[in-house]
């Protein structure tokens, strides 16, 4: 032991009495963990094999203070230090930044961004799997077809390995459908979207029409997510929500063409789920609700039994597995995003938990020797962590400073307590008002600091947090977001790289 470490540890024993509530990490805590670490980390080499397999986990605005608190959440909800808690994807060895800018604007949505994680390409917002030389809403034919990108997914189909596209959002929406579609359009999802006479095709056929014989690849393997409306037609009474119908007005039952042309079986419950042989040799086809899946959270009450992310991305590899080529799966947690737009941070954070749990689920299946395993964000939100909160102070609550308890909340200049999340701009403060859809609830935005915080429980996971700039739906963030990864080749994510890099380095390390 060096003299740093003898005169530590006698500080740390006289100061016991007088030590705040982490009195365990004293000084040679501190140094030793940083020495530990050290020698952890030298003992990494680079996988400079070709990988089988690739999983790459997309958290739908996940920014870095999403990471950060859902981090500190995930613990504080079990009775845990959430300061030192880490989320299973923050134990993968390799760290870079992503700059996430499109073609077009500082501020992307998720349209360009996934394109350019799943296909190599920076585009324009609102355009999937075409080159930025395709203007948004684009009818023009020839344009359609000269700037497609093949995806990291369609590429995988022409190898002979099998794929996988799991989200709790849609499956036509933006940043699964990057996976699958080609559309200058995100919302033409399905047929009724498209502008009369235009020659393109909405994304939800494209699932069905981009596949088979003649085209790409045998069709994807395992579907797992929301947006049943889209694949069903109008005239079709929905199998779960009574008094609801598909939404196509061309006839085309999507869900039973799939069955049909790629030896499928459709599911839209926990019974057909938990039902479904993964050594059946049949594709998967899982839509679960009619728009976008329950958030984690409301998850449970679910009339038919939703499964969760973790238990969709175990059964997606159950069934991948089976191709001794090997396969690739994108996972997406959508609903992170949602929840943000909404100014809801108890639901974003738990539902980048749940993700979380789906990326320790797959790390537990797979071989690192042979498996690379990607986790990023598309973009951030306006999501911040501000104050001065002590060690261990709820995430979700109000500030109270080292030396204090609560009642006795740090205060604004208003003279009223505020809460260590917030937003930049968005709906602002409710307390207790539905979570619907995506983008907003029409209640309106709250300008200003109007209420005093002191009788509100913040840590509600109905509670809405305080926002700067009115709006009426929170908006994306443009600072660089995170990508975490292991595996074979994960080693050249390192520094701050274009988005497009991501596809790349998953692309060499397959070999395609």
């Amino acid at each position: 032991m060096n003299k740093f470490s003898k005169n530590a540890i006698a500080l740390a024993v006289a100061a016991a009495a007088v030590a705040p509530a982490f009195a365990a990490e004293d000084t040679a805590f501190w140094y030793e963990d940083g020495k530990r670490t050290l020698a952890d980390q030298k003992k990494e080499f680079p996988n400079m094999r070709r990988a089988k397999n690739v999983i790459v986990f997309v958290g739908d605005g996940m920014g870095v203070s999403t990471v950060t608190a859902a981090r500190i959440l995930q613990a504080q909800l079990q009775g845990g230090d959430g300061e030192r808690n880490e989320l299973a994807f923050e134990k993968l060895p390799y760290l870079a930044l992503s700059k996430t800018y499109s073609a077009n604007q500082q501020t992307s949505d998720s349209a360009p961004t996934m394109t350019a994680i799943i296909a190599g390409v920076k585009t324009n917002d609102g355009v999937l799997g075409l080159g930025p030389e395709v203007p948004r809403r684009s009818t023009d034919a020839t344009q359609l077809e000269s700037f497609k990108i093949k995806s990291l997914v369609q590429l995988a189909e022409e190898a002979g390995r099998s794929t996988g596209v799991v989200s709790t959002a849609r499956i036509t929406h933006a940043t699964p459908a990057a996976t699958f579609a080609h559309s200058s359009e995100r919302n033409w999802e399905r047929d009724t979207q498209v502008p009369a006479g235009a020659p393109n095709k909405d994304i939800a056929s494209q699932l069905i029409d981009n596949f088979g014989p003649g085209k790409i690849g045998n069709g994807i393997e395992v579907v797992l997510g929301g947006g049943r409306r889209e694949f069903l037609p109008n005239t079709m009474n929905d199998p779960e929500d009574a008094g609801s119908t598909g939404r196509r007005a061309d006839g085309r039952n999507l869900a039973a063409e799939f069955e049909a042309k790629f030896n499928g079986e459709f599911v839209y419950d926990r019974a057909g789920f938990d039902n479904f042989n993964v050594n059946s040799g049949k594709r998967l086809l899982g839509l679960f609700e009619q728009s976008h899946m329950e958030y984690e959270h409301d998850r449970p009450a679910d009339t038919g039994g939703e499964p969760s992310i973790s238990e969709m991305t175990e059964k997606a590899i159950q069934v991948l597995e089976q191709n001794q080529k090997g396969f690739v799966l994108v996972v997406e947690s959508g609903r992170v995003d949602h929840a943000h737009h909404v100014g809801n941070a108890y639901r974003a954070l738990t539902d980048a938990i749940a993700m979380s749990d789906a990326v320790k689920k797959a790390m537990e299946m797979t071989d690192p020797r042979d498996t690379l395993i990607v986790v990023t964000a598309d973009h951030s939100h306006t999501f911040t962590i501000a104050g001065y909160p002590k060690r261990g102070n709820p995430i979700l609550g109000k500030v109270v400073t080292p030396g204090n308890e609560a009642p006795n909340y740090a205060l604004a200049a208003d003279g009223n307590p505020y809460t260590t999340v917030s937003y930049a701009n968005g709906l602002g403060y409710r307390e207790n008002s539905p979570i619907e859809d995506a983008y907003g609830d029409g209640l309106g935005a709250q300008v200003g600091r109007v209420t005093d915080l002191r009788s509100i429980d913040t840590t509600n996971p109905n509670f809405h947090q305080e926002a700067l700039v009115p709006l009426g739906s929170e908006t994306h963030a443009g600072e660089d977001v995170a990508i975490y990864a292991g595996g074979p080749r994960a080693h050249l994510f390192r520094g701050t790289r274009e988005q497009n890099y991501i596809f790349h380095v998953m692309k060499d390390a397959l070999g395609l």
